[in-house]
């Protein structure tokens, strides 16, 4: 393994491992050879004119009734069509074997096919995230399809069926043919959740569950590259689409989108963007349905400790969580044209809505007065000549962003530019994590580390090596969104031949002091052979600590560590001469180490004690000191497999920071396959407070690693940090 100055290394195999997201990401943004690209300036957006008091589609309306103004701007209409379903012909499902294109081909670029043909049709995907629906999710979703074939379909209707499990499938390409479609959707049922895709957060003193089968682990990173995995299968969706002007649907089922913690923003972005290119509306609906929400829990969910269930914490902790489930498809469909449908068991609406918004409509295209290529969003106003009349349409677009290259000075505005940019650049994939340590009381030192597949960089040869070199650029705004923070910076990468095994991923880190508060970070990453761009948003907050009883850094699991004798480093990460790597997506083999770092601040001290000792004998002096216990459980199924020795630490550490630093290394070849839940157990004897804090990760099988018998344990060396 090789590393580069500030923290940039090569990733290991277990970094490697970052699941379907990122292997669907990096197939999904290869660079392909021998390409065509025709760009087109020509914006089209759908407008639905309805009667103001009877709410009936106004179907006689001409283009110059129609004026529309981007960003307060009229342009100039280059095109008008107007769709009805009425009006639809009976599309003939034509078979490759007589040589004529399916009506998949329509959609799939065959250039043989005319896509003329699918005028007046309404085409609808049923795309069911089975990642995030448990069976009896799956189960009212798939019923109230089945009863849209059946009853609902009508000639007018090309439906195609889409499935994300651990990976993207489709399952039926368009067609009118109800049969197949009904067997399609069959195979749905009774199918089981899968992958990662239960957010969770970490568990508190007042609102846990007292057994280990109901925790929701705090898997941010997990929730991070799942989200981004969801966001992407629309993005590739909505890709396929692009070629057909019509508008079409998409009913996107799902048991929520839960983002949190350290997830990228950028990918919602792009999936709203894909989207709107492709003329695409999202109708998303929350398979859960409506949901009772107990203060104490319900049946599957274990007791609450403490007076959560009393004081409303947990009916107030329970309601946010269900909304922030419901947030991000709310946003998908209101920034796409679509509608969200919630807390109702009855899905019809759905399909009845997107009938409704397709029965007819117009479609507007104009050319852009705006040459700029930088990526803002651009609002758009649709006016009609009459006011008896309601028009609906989507709020904007984003504009496209230009990434030629040509002098210095040029790529650097290129960089700046698409660091403003609302649009996201997602042509290489870009994944974070951004960690706290206390420095004083009210300053932080917020180490970050990025991952950049290796896979998506192109190496040239040059001499004995392969070089190639990456430009990193970030900033971190308050919650004013004033700047406080920023870094600019040129990664040299070179690898020699023994090296190119290892060639899969390539990381850097890098820190920011900052205050107590809510911040936005935003990085953008740019391979300079072709210039491809990505960039990750997030927002952080960095927590109060003096309002919390238990002070507890971010827990930091790494799997190498690294020589670094920078003594002067105000990273914390970097102590004794080696310096911590932290795996992001928490994905381990089971030939590697796992290291466990994190930081208890301003333990209490024990009240000090005068022994009675009899007379003629030596005074014992005063008891003292602090006395702080810690432990790590690993859980897999909700049972515990193992547990580290408990460490007491009896002194602080890390004087300068007024804290005990803990270090663990287990070793992770006795512990099989699978995906754990590791609660860090922290108690402050002397102060009587404690924290349990749990996170997800998963170990995977190493090659040629023998089996373990599922009795073996594994032995850990737990150990408070000597002091510096």
């Amino acid at each position: 393994m090789a590393l580069w100055r500030k923290g940039v290394g090569l990733g290991l195999a277990a970094v490697m491992a970052l699941g379907p997201a990122m292997a669907a990401a990096q197939d999904a943004q290869q660079p392909q050879t021998f390409t065509l690209r025709v760009d087109s300036n020509i914006v089209l957006t759908n407008v639905i004119a309805r009667d103001k008091k009877t709410g009936a589609v106004v179907k006689d309306l001409k283009g110059s009734d129609f004026t529309i103004l981007e960003n307060g701007k009229p342009q100039k209409m280059a095109s008008f069509d107007y769709q009805n379903v009425d009006q639809a012909a009976v599309l003939a499902e034509k078979s490759t074997v007589s040589g004529k294109a399916k009506i998949a081909d329509l959609l799939n670029r065959d250039l043989a096919a005319d896509p003329k043909d699918l005028r007046d049709h309404r085409l609808m995907v049923f795309f069911f995230d089975i990642s995030s629906m448990q069976p009896e999710d799956i189960d009212r979703a798939v019923q109230s399809a089945q009863d849209f074939v059946n009853k609902k379909m009508q000639p007018a209707d090309l439906v195609a069926l889409v499935s994300l499990d651990t990976g993207l499938t489709m399952d039926q390409d368009f067609t009118a043919d109800k049969a197949a479609l009904l067997k399609g959707l069959g195979k749905y049922n009774g199918t089981q959740s899968a992958g990662f895709a239960a957010g969770g957060t970490t568990g508190s003193t007042d609102a846990t569950a007292d057994d280990g089968s109901t925790f929701a682990a705090d898997d941010s990173e997990y929730a991070a590259l799942n989200t981004d995995k969801e966001l992407y299968a629309i993005q590739q969706i909505a890709k396929s689409l692009e070629r057909v002007d019509s508008r079409k649907s998409m009913l996107y089922f799902s048991g929520g989108l839960t983002r949190q913690g350290i997830e990228n923003q950028a990918s919602m972005r792009a999936a709203t963007n894909e989207a709107v290119k492709a003329n695409m509306a999202i109708y998303s609906v929350d398979s859960r349905g409506l949901e009772a929400l107990p203060p104490v829990g319900n049946a599957s969910t274990g007791s609450l400790r403490g007076t959560a269930a009393y004081s409303g914490a947990s009916m107030q902790s329970n309601l946010q969580g269900n909304f922030a489930s419901q947030e991000t498809l709310g946003t998908l469909a209101s920034d796409t044209g679509g509608k969200f449908f919630s807390d109702s068991n009855d899905f019809a609406p759905v399909f009845q809505q997107v009938q409704h918004d397709t029965e007819a409509y117009y479609i507007l295209g104009f050319r852009s007065t705006n040459p700029a290529r930088d990526g803002s969003f651009r609002h758009l106003t649709v006016k009609l000549n009459r006011n008896d009349v309601k028009l609906e349409y989507r709020p904007g677009y984003y504009a496209p962003a230009d990434f030629q290259h040509s002098k210095t000075e040029d790529r650097e505005v290129q960089l700046t530019e698409q660091l403003r940019s609302d649009l996201p650049a997602t042509d290489v994939s870009v994944y974070l994590q951004a960690l706290y340590f206390r420095m004083e009381d009210n300053r932080f030192f917020v180490p970050i580390s990025l991952i950049v597949p290796g896979s998506q960089i192109p190496f040239l040869k040059n001499g004995d090596k392969d070089k190639a070199t990456l430009d990193v650029v970030g900033q971190v705004k308050n919650a004013q969104g004033i700047a406080v923070g920023n870094i600019r910076d040129t990664v040299k990468l070179a690898l020699d031949a023994a090296q190119q095994v290892q060639r899969k991923n390539i990381q850097y880190s890098t820190g920011f002091t900052l205050a107590p508060g809510r911040y936005h970070l935003k990085f953008v990453v740019r391979e300079n052979q072709t210039g491809l761009m990505g960039s990750f948003e997030t927002d952080l907050n960095v927590p109060d600590l003096k309002k919390v009883p238990m002070k507890l850094s971010s827990i930091v699991l790494a799997s190498q560590r690294v020589p670094n004798a920078d003594k002067k480093a105000v990273n914390p990460l970097i102590r004794d001469g080696v310096e911590w790597i932290p795996n992001i997506p928490h994905v381990f083999r089971q030939d590697q180490h796992l290291y466990f770092l994190y930081e208890v601040y301003d333990p209490a001290h024990q009240k000090a004690e005068t022994a009675v000792v009899p007379a003629g004998m030596t005074r014992r002096p005063p008891i003292g000191g602090v006395r702080v216990l810690t432990s790590i459980e690993f859980l897999l199924g909700g049972v515990k497999v193992y547990e580290t020795p408990l460490v007491e630490a009896t002194a602080i550490n890390s004087p300068e920071r007024g804290a005990v630093s803990f270090q663990f290394d287990v070793p992770l070849a006795p512990l099989k396959p699978g995906t754990y839940v590791c609660q860090v157990n922290v108690i402050d004897d002397a102060g009587g407070s404690f924290s349990f804090p749990r996170l997800a990760m998963q170990v995977n099988a190493a090659g040629g690693v023998a089996p373990v018998s599922p009795a073996a344990v594994p032995t850990a060396a737990g150990a408070p940090a000597p002091a510096p």
